[in-house]
């Protein structure tokens, strides 16, 4: 039978419960229980005992078998499932001023996909299925459409994510992965508030995108006749806050980039921007360190975690180790040795990297090699430090290594997880950056920042000696809920429209 054809029995089997005074769309209903409440307290049931106990519970009905004057329906709500053991004399009896044909209509009338309300006794089968022993039921919701012919898997990875509703219903474990990123963000604000941290939220509609490298998406306001970005980060609202006397301030919230989609990229994700007056990198590598092992040690109750098959251990101290170092250790290249740009490209290409030839600097070289031979190898959790000047628009020059700002990421499983600065606090300094960055945007540079005037007025008000640090919640949670691609940890990914089968692209 087509959906169609399914569809339109349903609304049938709508239309006869309306005919018979039953509501096919109720209004309300209270339970006693959740399914994982009653397992847990039944655990111990002995197979065919019955225990006294009135409750009452609702879900969706995922499975049903029906033998006669008996039927058996699998009830799913948002912690688990439980069987609905359903008896005709027993259900007669219990619904015998609702309808003499109750138990008829429960078998006409039902499909799997229909949410229902039961209230029952306890029991355990003999074939040891703990159970709700029903009485007396109520169809909540008539499902119009079939859920997938194996409700235990929705295996079309497209549908699943452009249908995430069904993935949900009859995926548990992608509802477990999204219970997971809730606790996981509650915890990140836990964690900072009870350390007097702020979170004060900043504009998502700005006249200049800045705070990062990145192509930013435009929209348009009518009545101010402006042009907007949606913001590509929370960074320079937050400092204009420390400016302002705040010493402790975050944000948790979405991000918007105009850029690819991969496994690790969607053009809307979510990041946490910490800001710490007085701090440097070092103290949000201490931070860092302690938001990510107590909200893992608090959702997974362990720092032992498996990501796709291999062990990552998030015990800390973590590793901590320069991007020269790390760049001579897998690729032999010492960049602090080349005295001349030519001499640290030709070195470049001997060792295997490519795409050098228009590097304008042996920074961005350097930025260049470890991309390329050293960010993937990076598996257990390492911050890598001291970036060069020319990539780190915004961070601090390096208190003893010129050419270098105090800065580093955090990579665990081969992607960058979080980022942080010693913040720029010297407003000259930092308007000469920002113009040097406009001068690419003007050139074509699509992801290169503009200059924030207001921004800069901010900083010549004076901002203290800051700490600053950004955490890409999205891969946060890849890595502490096992998800191979970003679209696993995000509810409702970007995607492309389905092609319409009428639509000339797909005529062509």
């Amino acid at each position: 039978m087509s959906e169609e054809d399914i569809r339109a029995t349903r609304l049938e089997k709508v239309n006869q419960l309306k005919q018979l005074g039953s509501n096919p769309y109720a209004y309300r209903w209270e339970s006693t229980h959740n399914t994982s409440e009653l397992q847990a307290k039944f655990a111990d049931l002995a197979s065919g005992e019955e225990v006294d106990l009135d409750v009452a519970v609702a879900g969706r009905i995922m499975a049903r078998r029906v033998f006669g004057k008996l039927a058996f329906f699998t009830l799913q709500d948002e912690t688990g499932t439980i069987q609905l053991y359903l008896e005709k004399n027993r259900i007669q009896e219990g619904m015998a001023d609702v309808d003499v044909n109750a138990f008829t209509h429960l078998k006409q009338l039902t499909d799997a996909g229909d949410i229902i309300g039961a209230k029952g006794t306890i029991k355990r089968t003999e074939k040891g299925e703990l159970s709700v022993y029903v009485t007396e039921y109520t169809i909540l919701t008539k499902s119009l459409l079939p859920l997938p012919d194996k409700w235990h898997g929705l295996t079309d990875v497209a549908k699943r994510y452009r249908q995430r509703y069904v993935d949900l219903i009859v995926n548990p474990e992608v509802r477990q992965t999204f219970r997971r990123r809730a606790q996981i963000t509650a915890g990140i604000r836990r964690y900072l508030s009870e350390r007097d941290f702020l979170e004060i939220e900043t504009p998502v509609l700005q006249s200049e995108a800045g705070g990062a490298d990145a192509r930013p998406f435009i929209t348009y306001h009518n009545t101010l006749e402006m042009e907007l970005y949606l913001r590509i980060a929370t960074e320079l609202h937050l400092k204009r806050l420390i400016v302002g006397g705040f010493e402790k301030v975050f944000e948790l919230g979405r991000i918007f980039r105009n850029e690819g989609v991969s496994t690790r990229h969607n053009p809307e994700f979510t990041s946490i921007e910490v800001y710490q007056a007085y701090a440097d990198y070092q103290d949000m590598m201490a931070l860092t360190e302690g938001i990510i092992t107590t909200v893992a040690q608090e959702v997974l109750g362990t720092l032992q975690i498996t990501y796709q098959g291999t062990l990552i251990d998030l015990s800390p101290p973590w590793r901590r180790v320069t991007m020269h170092d790390l760049v001579k250790e897998h690729t032999g290249l010492d960049f602090n040795s080349f005295s001349t740009l030519a001499e640290a490209k030709a070195a470049s290409n001997n060792a295997g990297i490519e795409g050098i030839e228009d590097m304008p600097s042996i920074g961005k070289l350097l930025n260049e090699a470890f991309e390329q031979k050293v960010e993937e190898k990076l598996i257990q959790p390492t911050f890598v430090i001291d970036y060069p000047v020319e990539i780190s628009p915004l961070a601090k020059p390096h208190r003893s290594q010129p050419g270098l700002v105090e800065r580093f990421e955090l990579f665990i499983v081969g992607r960058e997880t979080a980022n942080s600065f010693s913040e720029l606090t010297d407003p000259i300094d930092q308007r000469q950056r920002l113009e040097a960055q406009s001068a690419l945007k003007a050139a074509g540079d699509l992801e290169a920042q503009g200059v924030d005037e207001d921004f800069l007025t901010a900083l010549e008000y004076g901002m203290p000696p800051t700490g600053g640090l950004g955490i890409g919640i999205d891969r946060l949670v890849m890595l502490l809920t096992d998800c191979a691609s970003i679209r696993d940890a995000i509810a409702f990914p970007l995607l492309k429209p389905e092609k319409s089968e009428s639509s000339p692209e797909s005529a062509s």
